[in-house]
């Protein structure tokens, strides 16, 4: 009998998409989870600066590979990323044009 060579991981739905950008965002800016809402710009609340938002479009896209294949965030829509909620929404958005 073969072994298993990758788990089938469900599609993650939108509060999915909201945890995970969480979680990625407070090990970057090693904050906790709990001080991190949708409604939050990246710069002006959380205090993000260009690296944080460049380390976190690597994170999820590592992460999201996995669910994925190929799956990336494209430079140019990156500027429109302003806030948690964008980011969930564009993630969420790509995750469901791909299934």
């Amino acid at each position: 009998m073969p072994s298993e060579t990758h788990v089938e991981q469900s599609p993650l739905d939108r509060d999915g998409v909201l945890s995970l950008v969480t979680e990625c965002l407070a090990d970057i800016l090693e904050i906790s989870p709990d001080r991190i809402s949708e409604g939050q710009a990246f710069a002006d609340d959380l205090d993000a600066d260009s690296l944080a938002l460049i380390e976190l479009v690597e994170t999820l896209e590592e992460e999201l590979s996995e669910r994925t294949v190929g799956f990336s965030i494209d430079d140019e829509d990156l500027e429109d990323l302003k806030t948690v909620r964008d980011a969930v929404d564009y993630v969420h958005g790509r995750l469901s044009r791909s299934s």
